[in-house]
């Protein structure tokens, strides 16, 4: 699977009193990056979690901090998914300043999907696993 990027930019609401995006909320770039891949496939997670019935949860992640985002910087954050067995995806991901090689953030990130009734784990989909193989 080729890696997806999502363009962003940082708002004041991202950051601290200095200007610089807070740790935390590299969390939610990331997780917005996963969500609009599954949407760039054809895939809602709200329609997912009405049929077949699933939701994605994260299980596990490893963020390095490398350099810090800032204020109005334009921001490319990537993420290349792979199947991990029947129930989860691992995503290596990284946040790029726009232009640049160097990632300022890259994260490991296992999401394991789960049954949205009972929130035990349970098969990816058959139309997520033949787009992800």
């Amino acid at each position: 699977m080729k890696v997806f990027s999502w363009p962003a930019r940082v708002y004041w609401e991202d950051t601290d009193g200095g200007g610089i995006v807070y740790y935390a909320n590299y969390l939610r770039f990331l997780e917005r990056s996963r969500t609009e891949w599954l949407r760039s496939l054809g895939f809602s997670q709200q329609a997912l979690a009405r049929e077949p019935g699933v939701l994605f949860a994260v299980v596990s992640i490893a963020v390095e901090y490398r350099r810090p985002a800032r204020l109005d910087d334009e921001l490319e954050v990537t993420c290349e998914p792979s199947v991990d067995g029947m129930v989860a995806i691992r995503f290596g991901q990284s946040i790029l300043r726009a232009h640049e090689e160097k990632p300022l953030v890259t994260a490991q990130v296992r999401v394991a999907c789960v049954d949205a009734q009972t929130m035990r784990p349970r098969k990816l989909p058959d139309a997520l696993l033949n787009v992800l193989q």
